[in-house]
């Protein structure tokens, strides 16, 4: 007589419309924090003029937070034990922590490119990326997440959020604009989704989201340590480093955007945290553009009418609908 696996994703009943829009809610604010780490991150590179240092203690000062926490938790501790004889049983695959490589890509684009091409347009260039991964991790599935359909209202909704991109981008680009640079932050936002999500399943098997966030930050940072020292075998290091606190909190931020990403991904599926952090990031960066400008980025009517569009996409994928394309 054949028996159903326990762990079946079949047996995970669907969660409440309730809770899947406080977790929408929750992912916005997110996505707020990712935009501000990118104004933080982007300013600590142009100050010690080596982006990929920059990058390296965002991604490492927020190890050291997880180093302390991992240290008074004992749920983090035997959830990373649990991870690791499961890598060993071969029960998850390899790539199912390399989640903080994605995370450190995204980091290194912030502290390379963000101050370049300013806050806004680098969001709208992530947001390109983080839909259509968003969609084809969740039309696939992935481990726990089960597979989720094409329903007319996740399409329009993402279809809506590349108009917004579209919009964005037609007031920011000329013949001046450094196009190319625009590759980061599109691979980097193709990567969240993928980070988003294999994130989610290293917290299920530890059941720990600060044990899937540790494993994340301890892999990210061991690869932009290799490649800041790479890079600075060239190009140098700085001769001093900032003074402002601020400046220094990009890691603390990445800590609780990944932790909490990792514990709503599965109310939410990979698309509608996506879409959801894109509006975070897209209000927030309108907001840090209008307080806080940057010199030579002026905030623009386009920029705000794409920040609108997002949020009607993001309430419109969030609308359940039974019909499936």
């Amino acid at each position: 007589m054949p028996v159903t696996p326990p762990s079946s994703p079949a047996a995970q009943p669907s969660p409440s419309r309730t809770r899947v829009v406080i977790s929408a809610a929750i992912a916005i604010i997110f996505g707020a924090g990712i935009a501000t780490q990118s104004r933080i991150n982007g300013e600590l590179g142009v100050q010690l003029g080596n982006g990929f240092l920059a990058a390296f203690i965002s991604f490492g000062s927020g190890l050291l937070i997880l180093c302390v926490a991992m240290a008074i938790s004992p749920v983090g501790r035997r959830g990373f034990g649990l991870v690791t004889r499961a890598l060993k049983d071969r029960t998850i695959p390899w790539w199912y922590v390399a989640g903080g490589a994605a995370g450190a890509f995204l980091v290194l684009s912030q502290g390379v490119a963000a101050s370049i091409i300013g806050v806004a347009i680098f969001t709208v260039a992530i947001v390109a990326g983080q839909t259509v991964s968003g969609l084809l991790i969740d039309r696939a599935g992935m481990g726990s997440m089960q597979p989720k359909a094409l329903t007319a209202p996740r399409v329009i909704g993402s279809l809506l959020v590349l108009v917004g991109v579209g919009v964005a981008a037609s007031g920011q680009l000329d013949a001046h604009f450094p196009i190319l640079l625009l590759l980061m932050p599109l691979l980097a936002g193709f990567g969240i989704g993928w980070q988003q999500a294999v994130n989610g399943q290293v917290r299920e098997v530890a059941h720990s989201p600060l044990t899937a966030t540790f494993i994340n930050f301890v892999v990210g940072t061991t690869v932009l340590l290799v490649i800041t020292l790479v890079h600075s075998v060239s190009a140098g290091w700085p001769t001093e480093f900032p003074t402002d606190w601020w400046l220094y909190l990009g890691g603390a931020i990445g800590v609780t955007f990944i932790a909490g990403a990792a514990i709503v991904v599965r109310t939410t599926g990979v698309l509608l945290l996506g879409l959801s952090t894109i509006a975070g990031q897209l209000l927030a960066s309108v907001v840090l553009d209008l307080v806080l400008p940057v010199a030579g980025h002026t905030i623009s009517a386009t920029t705000l009418g794409a920040a609108a569009i997002t949020l009607v996409a993001v309430a419109v994928a969030a609308i359940p609908r039974r019909r499936k394309l």
